[in-house]
């Protein structure tokens, strides 16, 4: 699927990208990874891990707010995984012009400078906090899905472009699981929490990387993947990691939900389960081969929810204490 072609990730220096760049490189034999990003001391940190595949890597600075630099960079490419954004929900809540700047102005940079280049396929990543937004990330990444299943009627079909969206990823930067370990090792054993009834999804990078794979062998254009994903409560996460600590319950922050979702009742009637995972159609036609290639499959039951609170899967502190075992936090 990779071999002999080039892939460019954006915010590839992040913790999705290292990951998914081992894979690809372990994995296939791609002609060329461009690693595009802002962050110059990243990159060198990153050129030094992938040294072993120094002859097919690239690295990229740029901006994906600046649609000039995007139009030479994708050249000659084959896939786009867009990662860059930002993220952080009470910084965003804060600089909200920044939010919009980049998660969705950038979004639109990306297709626009895919479509001109010639991209194949562009796969971007989005978040459960899309889903029913009550914060600014979450409207900014509703918005991004929007402009990324829109541009497939751009172009006569020849980029297509699709999302995977999914919660909170074990291990990765600002998340809560190395702050406890953090907290741990520094003998804290009173941890913050903001409400002990709040539950989220949780994904493995390993987990993420399969998505996009999934997606990019997969998509026609305009599709939403899903992981079937476990959840957990924020309390039971704590005791999974010091089993004796107690809390000290801080209130929700503002553009924080108590509970996630990723796919809502309105959403479930164009979604359908395939090979595991969810895939959310697009209600509006934007390609015969999508709407025709998942039409054998049944759709969810009616007023289907998928909501971190109401879900049928549920991680275990013994499975939590398993996944997160062989995990280096910083």
């Amino acid at each position: 699927m990779l071999n002999d072609k080039t892939i460019l990730v954006t915010g590839g220096t992040g913790s999705f990208g290292h990951e998914f760049i081992k894979k690809v490189l372990e994995d296939y034999k791609p002609k060329k990874v461009i690693v595009f990003s802002r962050d110059e001391f990243k990159q060198y940190q990153m050129q030094k891990r992938f040294s072993k595949w120094a002859k097919q890597m690239r690295y990229l600075l740029g901006d994906i707010r600046d649609e000039a630099r995007l139009q030479r960079a994708f050249e000659g490419v084959d896939y786009v995984i867009h990662a860059a954004a930002l993220k952080q929900v009470p910084a965003l809540e804060y600089n909200p012009m920044e939010a919009v700047k980049t998660n969705v102005i950038g979004a639109e940079n990306i297709v626009s400078a895919a479509l001109s280049q010639g991209v194949k396929k562009v796969i971007t990543l989005s978040t459960d906090k899309a889903v029913n937004p009550v914060n600014l990330y979450g409207a900014t990444k509703l918005v991004a899905e929007k402009v990324f299943i829109a541009a497939n009627a751009s172009g006569g079909g020849r980029t297509r472009f699709s999302a995977v969206r999914y919660g909170n990823v074990m291990g990765s930067r600002g998340s809560v699981i190395p702050l406890f370990v953090k907290f741990k090792n520094d003998g804290v054993t009173e941890f913050p929490i903001t409400d002990d009834k709040m539950t989220r999804f949780w994904i493995t990078l390993e987990q993420a990387v399969e998505l996009v794979m999934i997606a990019i062998k997969e998509t026609e254009g305009g599709e939403v993947f899903v992981p079937d994903i476990p959840s957990m409560k924020v309390t039971d996460l704590a005791k999974a990691i010091l089993p004796k600590c107690t809390f000290n319950i801080t209130g929700i922050r503002p553009g924080e939900k108590l509970h996630e979702s990723l796919i809502s009742s309105d959403e479930s009637r164009s979604t359908k389960k395939v090979d595991g995972v969810y895939v959310v159609i697009p209600q509006f036609k934007v390609s015969d081969k999508t709407h025709d290639k998942y039409e054998k499959y049944d759709a969810v039951p009616e007023g289907f929810v998928f909501s971190s609170n109401l879900n049928k899967k549920w991680l275990s502190q013994e499975e939590l204490r398993e996944m997160i075992g062989g995990m280096k936090f910083d």
